[in-house]
């Protein structure tokens, strides 16, 4: 058997899985506190749909040729903040694309207006208790998988961000129990609505 003809099934399916998405959906932007699977989900999502991924904070650091957290430490949060706007407003521009925003992304009310104006964009909260972000985060940074320097602010972050996350979703999947696998099949479910 040739390796075409073992690749066709699987790119009929992955057409599928796109299609079977509502036509009114350009982009699924994934939000949510550190901790609650964006970057996760959002590559096998993407994967799962044959669309583009991208990482918000992965975009910046790209674009600057620095980590997120040497723009911290070097420019402070709010020169951040602007150049993850800028990035943000570029990606927006893309079609089939699933992006994983930054946890502080939406503090910010120019992104905020950018996610809820730029149409046929769903944005998607994945939630999960403090409790379990927190563990998570602490798994990653001991795996070496992340840097999380504001872990220490959780609590506060997370009580100041949640609203904000909760008005800009249009839809919402809890991540607590459930593996990768399951939140993108949750998520996929919601979008099908």
């Amino acid at each position: 058997m040739s390796t075409s003809a073992t690749l066709e099934p699987m790119a009929e399916m992955m057409d599928e899985m796109a299609e079977s998405l509502p036509t009114t959906i350009d982009r699924v932007v994934l939000t949510g506190f550190m901790g609650s699977g964006k970057t996760t989900t959002g590559r096998l999502l993407a994967e799962q749909l044959g669309w583009n991924f991208r990482d918000l904070d992965s975009e910046v650091e790209r674009r600057e040729g620095r980590t997120v957290p040497q723009i911290f430490a070097e420019s402070g949060e709010a020169e951040f903040r602007r150049l993850e706007s800028a990035a943000l407003a570029s990606l927006l521009g893309q079609r089939r694309l699933v992006l994983a925003l930054g946890g502080g992304a939406p503090e910010v009310l120019g992104n905020r207006l950018l996610l809820e104006q730029t149409p046929r964009t769903a944005v998607v909260y994945l939630q999960a208790p403090l409790e379990t972000l927190v563990e998570r985060c602490e798994r990653a940074a001991e795996t070496g998988e992340t840097e999380r320097p504001l872990l220490g602010e959780a609590e506060t972050r997370l009580r100041r961000r949640h609203p904000l996350y909760d008005r800009l979703a249009d839809h919402k999947v809890t991540t607590t129990a459930l593996d990768v696998e399951q939140v993108c099949e949750a998520v996929l479910v919601k979008l099908r609505g």
